[in-house]
């Protein structure tokens, strides 16, 4: 998988928070403690990166993303009890708005840590989802 080194090293950093804190803690708590992580593990980073949104050419908005990983991957984190579909929606909007191909969607909620890696090529994505007690990777087109 494209980028599979730098991810495996954020989610390598996402699991250890999680050990650490476990759940129930606000989204903030646990991007701080992210960062962190990323910083241990030498991966350059933005946080909270904003990027314009462009319809027909003119500029309607901006979109934070949670961190732009090493100007490639963007990372969504979320602190909910169940990942939804609009939770996928909007971590592919910032793979299209940003034109990257990969990213991660990370969810510090569940009881154990939940992960989804995206892929954006131009007409097929990919989730592949994983969470740390089943590292079985399951595969669907959106």
């Amino acid at each position: 998988m494209k980028y599979n080194e730098i991810t495996e090293k954020v989610i390598g950093g996402a699991m250890k928070v999680h050990r650490t804190l476990g759940n129930g803690f606000q989204e903030v708590i646990y991007q701080r403690a992210l960062e962190i992580e990323l910083q241990k593990a030498g991966l350059a980073y933005a946080r909270e990166f904003e990027m314009p949104v462009y319809y027909e050419g003119v500029e309607i908005g901006m979109r934070r993303v949670d961190f732009l990983i090493e100007q490639k991957i963007s990372v969504e984190l979320k602190a909910i009890i169940k990942l939804e579909d609009v939770h996928l929606a909007q971590a592919m909007n910032y793979l299209e708005a940003y034109n990257l191909e990969v990213g991660l969607l990370i969810n510090f909620g569940s009881k154990s840590l939940e992960f989804k890696r995206l892929t954006n090529r131009k007409h097929s994505s990919y989730i592949s989802s994983q969470s740390s007690e089943s590292l079985k990777i399951t595969v669907q087109t959106i």
